[in-house]
């Protein structure tokens, strides 16, 4: 008989057992185990890539050239059903009104503000036309154009949620607009007159003092970053007269407090004194609780109201995407606004997005070399994933660049080594004691926060379309 005739031997129920199983067999077989492991670590990009700087004594100053801030900040409404209206402290935001605080006055003008609902194509004023009032955005895209020294439309700017434009009409009897501003969604406006202005300024006198007071500011010398201007002078001959001048700094500058992320951990002695083998209990559970510390400072670093990246970016360096989804063009308006980026931050999807964008144009994301791993990256800048950026319900989320280094004047992380009881830098491990049910407690805290030197340091593109189209 051969082998392949052999017939299969079935194990008849009942039959008695001839070997050891399986099952009994693996109580004296010694198990093969991994570490815990935990789906919530993430690469960490921005901690890797921000240079980390000490601030002793728990504090960092961001010292600065003095700069005449006029105001050119998003304005926030309310909605009641269809109706919106203008939180009236808002309009404090406004160039013109900045520092106003008579909440009574600016009631009054929130209240002569009107509403006006358009389309998406709608033209909502002409460039070259008489420009008598404001426009304030509640909700909406709209697109600047303008026509360029040799003809033909040129793109000016994307305004959206809490932009404005037309402001200069406040005050100005001649203003004219210097662009045509076009509807690329439906949304709603509202809209302050330069007659209900006047009317309201007319009966308060503390307005009609802080629009001279505005006047006078505004024709102090600056330059185009709107920093006090250095008098200098330049090709003369013979023996002129140099101009004297000094630099003027902020009277009050900015202080960044280390901000804190902290938790106690428990574990019983039981636990630490007899289940060490072949992992000690205590160091892993102290290095998951401090993969989480880490992944929670990373969040913050980026969404903390104040100090976090996507809060601390200049209304300047906030931009909108011409059409929605990231494109070529949108990169190239980002990375344009700043010397020296080091890196991009998106989402995960936010980057699926920005490839679908380019594939769409024909082009292809090149790779550089990052501590030997392989990024895309746009102009030679590494695109980093980043999931602490948030989506919104509507699937958009922002783009943030950065330049970083205290020596390039960019972003830093700010934290403070040397701590008592320090287990990695920047964060200590502090033995809390042993209560009466025999658990050890461990207080494990990490101090961190992050200074932008310069406006122009941090850019963020917001509302990024990253959903993408049905086919």
């Amino acid at each position: 008989m051969t082998v392949d005739s052999i017939p299969e031997t079935r194990t008849t129920p009942g039959a008695a057992q001839q070997s050891l199983s399986t099952a009994a067999a693996r109580n004296l077989a010694t198990t093969t185990k991994s570490a815990p492991q935990m789906q919530e670590i993430t690469s960490r990009w921005l901690l890797r890539m921000l240079p980390w700087v000490e601030a002793k004594g728990g504090a960092y100053r961001v010292n600065r050239r003095l700069r005449h801030t006029l105001g050119d900040g998003r304005i926030e409404f309310v909605q009641e059903g269809a109706t919106v209206r203008v939180i009236p402290r808002e309009l404090g935001e406004l160039a013109l009104l900045r520092g106003f605080e008579d909440t009574s006055v600016l009631t009054a003008l929130a209240d002569r503000c009107t509403q006006r609902d358009f389309a998406a194509g709608e033209v909502l004023v002409e460039r070259g036309g008489a420009a008598d009032r404001i426009h304030l955005i509640a909700h909406g895209r709209v697109s600047q154009t303008s026509v360029g020294q040799y003809g033909g439309e040129i793109a000016i700017a994307v305004l959206a949620d809490g932009d404005h434009f037309g402001e200069n009409a406040l005050l100005d009897s001649d203003a004219r607009h210097d662009s045509t501003v076009t509807a690329e969604t439906s949304g709603t406006l509202l809209t302050l007159s330069r007659a209900d202005f006047a009317a309201v300024q007319a009966s308060a006198p503390t307005l009609q003092a802080h629009v001279e007071a505005f006047g006078s500011r505004s024709r102090l010398r600056q330059n185009k970053h709107g920093e006090a201007e250095i008098a200098l002078s330049a090709g003369h001959v013979g023996e002129a007269e140099l101009p004297g001048t000094f630099v003027d700094y902020e009277q009050q500058p900015r202080e960044y407090e280390l901000s804190v992320a902290q938790t106690v951990l428990r574990i019983h002695t039981r636990v630490a004194d007899l289940y060490n083998g072949p992992m000690n209990q205590s160091e892993e559970q102290l290095r998951l609780t401090i993969e989480a510390l880490r992944e929670r400072q990373e969040h913050e670093l980026i969404n903390n109201r104040e100090f976090g990246l996507l809060h601390n970016a200049d209304f300047k360096q906030r931009i909108q995407p011409r059409s929605g989804p990231p494109t070529p063009d949108d990169m190239d308006d980002l990375l344009c606004r700043r010397r020296g980026t080091k890196l991009f931050l998106a989402h995960p999807r936010t980057i699926a997005a920005i490839g679908r964008g380019f594939s769409a144009c024909g082009l292809y994301p090149d790779h550089v070399d990052l501590g030997g791993q392989s990024v895309p990256a746009w102009r030679g800048v590494p695109i980093l994933p980043c999931n602490k950026i948030p989506i919104s319900k509507e699937q958009t989320s922002s783009i943030i660049a950065m330049r970083t280094g205290e020596e390039n004047q960019g972003v830093i992380g700010l934290r403070q080594t040397g701590l008592p009881d320090e287990y990695e830098e920047g964060l200590s491990v502090r033995f809390m004691g042993i209560n009466e049910q025999a658990i050890n407690s461990y207080l494990v805290s990490t101090y961190y926060s992050a200074a932008v030197l310069l406006p122009d340091a941090l850019g963020v593109m917001e509302n990024v379309q990253i959903a993408s189209r049905p086919r």
